[in-house]
């Protein structure tokens, strides 16, 4: 089998599933072709030409575990607060509401988003378990949202990004 066969036959399904999971066109193009050159090299080493897809498949899916280990969505670190909350669209109080949360959800935050930790090694620095970070960052979003919506009256659409003017009753007085 040849890469162009190849090529033919899954090129659009795969830049489909990549465009799914990344949800940036720009990214996928560039993911898909790493996948397609990865493909072109290691052909001659697939044994089993009725596996094809899911192996083409497999290298997409590494591919785009690379995008995402390489280009996190992370935020930067804790001194860069200021860029952050620049980031977005200067929410006002964004900075006072992450002072405000009680201190083991602040950690937890400021490991993950602020200095781009993983939640495995945040669990290890805290001292807790992977599934108490995941239950402490879920809650502190939570709070968060309570805030953002009770104070400053912003909105939170279908997919949770944060929409509408500030209408706040702190930053007004």
């Amino acid at each position: 089998m040849e890469t162009q066969t190849v090529w033919h036959n899954y090129n659009s399904e795969m830049y489909f599933f990549i465009l799914k999971k990344v949800k940036d066109k720009n990214a996928a193009d560039d993911i898909l072709q790493n996948t397609f050159l990865k493909i072109h090299k290691s052909l001659p080493q697939l044994k089993d030409s009725s596996r094809v897809r899911a192996w083409v498949f497999q290298i997409a899916r590494n591919e785009i575990i690379n995008y995402f280990t390489y280009n996190p969505l992370r935020l930067r670190t804790a001194d860069d607060r200021q860029d952050i909350s620049d980031g977005y669209q200067s929410v006002c109080c964004f900075n006072k509401f992450i002072n405000e949360l009680p201190d083991k959800y602040k950690q937890v935050i400021e490991l993950v988003y602020f200095k781009g930790e993983k939640q495995k090694d945040a669990a290890a620095a805290l001292e807790i378990s992977l599934e108490n970070v995941k239950a402490r960052i879920k809650r502190a979003k939570d709070m968060l949202r309570k805030s953002l919506a009770d104070c400053c009256k912003y909105q939170f659409d279908k997919r949770g990004n944060l929409t509408g003017e500030p209408n706040c009753r702190v930053c007004e007085q």
